[in-house]
C-alpha cells in the first residue's frame, strides 16, 4: 500500500507541477493573461505541498526520484495537451528515467 500511495502522490505532484508550469507558459508566452499565471503559481505551490506527503522522509531522495517522473510526465502532458508526438528516443529516455525512479524509491535498503 505504501508503494501505491507513493506512486499516486508522484502522479498528483506531476499533474500540479507540469500543469502549473504550463499555465504560467500559457499566461506569459501565449498572452492569456495574469489569471493564468496566478493559477499556475498556485498549482506550483500545491506541488510543493504534495511532495511533503511522500512516505519517505528524505527530501533529496524524493526530489531526485520525482525528476524521473517529471521527465515522463512532461512528455505525456505534451502528447495529451499539445499534440506532441515523442520519438523512440524520447520514449526510451523516459523509460530510463522511470527505471531510475524505481531504483531510487523502491529498491530494498538496509538501515
Amino acid at each position: 500500500m505504501t508503494v501505491l500511495r507513493s506512486l499516486l502522490l508522484f502522479g498528483a505532484a506531476a499533474l500540479l507541477e507540469i500543469g502549473g508550469a504550463w499555465l504560467v507558459w500559457q499566461g506569459l508566452r501565449e498572452h492569456r493573461g495574469w489569471l493564468w499565471v496566478g493559477a499556475g503559481v498556485i498549482a506550483l505551490g500545491l506541488y510543493g505541498a504534495v511532495a511533503t506527503l511522500q512516505p519517505d522522509a528524505s527530501f533529496g531522495r524524493i526530489l531526485a526520484a520525482y525528476g524521473g517522473v517529471f521527465v515522463a510526465g512532461s512528455l505525456l502532458w505534451g502528447m495529451v495537451v499539445d499534440g506532441f508526438r515523442p520519438d523512440r528516443w524520447d520514449v526510451l529516455g523516459a523509460l530510463v528515467c522511470l527505471g531510475g525512479v524505481a531504483i531510487i524509491m523502491y529498491a530494498p535498503r538496509t538501515s
